[in-house]
């Protein structure tokens, strides 16, 4: 598979924006044409290049959200004020704009059905990115495998892919948000951050053996894994995929 090879043996390739989608007032989905994509797994993201006039380029990491399935690549950015990639991306990209991609990369933080589950997914901001490829390919591929899907957000307005994510309750999703900011009014769901008790009650239960992928800003990850694992949820069985001051923008 492509994506488990070494980053230096990938090669760039000239791709053309055919879709853009407003997902929240700060984030946007990019859907791009690749004549060449070789394919990728849920989880896997890509590498983006830009280069100014000057000649200076600057590359950043983003997560793939269309599912394995689709024939073409859909990225989800959010834009970071100071970012030199993301405020294009999210704010002047345009239908018929070329975009240089590199990838698909990554091999560890990946899923697909025949790895079964159940399935925990726990989300923290545009993590929420990598776990979106794999709902969408739990549902390309009419799967029954049991998912909990847990997605912490500030606000209600910063939910990602809401409602798609809406749509799915009724196939066998359970989805729990929890806002630690602002709530909706009459919220009555969880309203804080993730501690032990708040995965105690969102998780499947232990005797079920889930494999959990997290995702979302360093801090946010190592409590959510480590808390899962203080649990007894079994640590091999827990992939992580964290982001923040490390060239990554998502």
């Amino acid at each position: 598979m492509a994506g488990t090879a070494v980053l230096g043996r990938l090669t760039w390739q000239v791709g053309e924006v055919t879709g853009t989608r407003t997902e929240t007032p700060r984030t946007r989905s990019l859907i791009v044409d690749l004549p060449h994509w070789p394919g990728h797994r849920a989880g896997q993201h890509v590498d983006i290049r830009l280069t100014a006039e000057d000649g200076y380029q600057a590359v950043r990491s983003y997560s793939i959200a269309s599912p394995p399935e689709d024939s073409q690549v859909e990225v989800t950015v959010e834009r970071l004020d100071d970012g030199e990639v993301s405020p294009y991306l999210v704010d002047e990209a345009q239908p018929g704009d070329q975009l240089e991609f590199r990838g698909p990369v990554g091999g560890y933080f990946v899923w697909d059905v025949s790895r079964g589950g159940p399935l925990f997914l726990v989300a923290g901001g545009s993590g929420i990115v990598p776990l979106m490829s794999m709902i969408r390919h739990r549902q390309a591929r009419h799967s029954d495998i049991p998912l909990t899907l847990l997605y912490s957000v500030r606000a209600p307005q910063d939910v990602i892919y809401r409602a798609e994510l809406d749509r799915l309750a009724p196939d066998g999703v359970t989805i729990a948000y929890t806002f630690t900011r602002e709530q909706p009014e009459d919220w009555t769901g969880f309203a804080r951050r993730i501690d032990r008790d708040l995965l105690r009650e969102a998780a499947p239960p232990l005797n079920t053996r889930p494999l959990v992928y997290v995702c979302g800003p360093t801090p946010f990850v190592e409590t959510a894994a480590g808390l899962l694992v203080e649990l007894g949820y079994d640590a091999g069985r827990i992939y992580t995929e964290r982001f923040g001051a490390t060239g990554r923008e998502r």
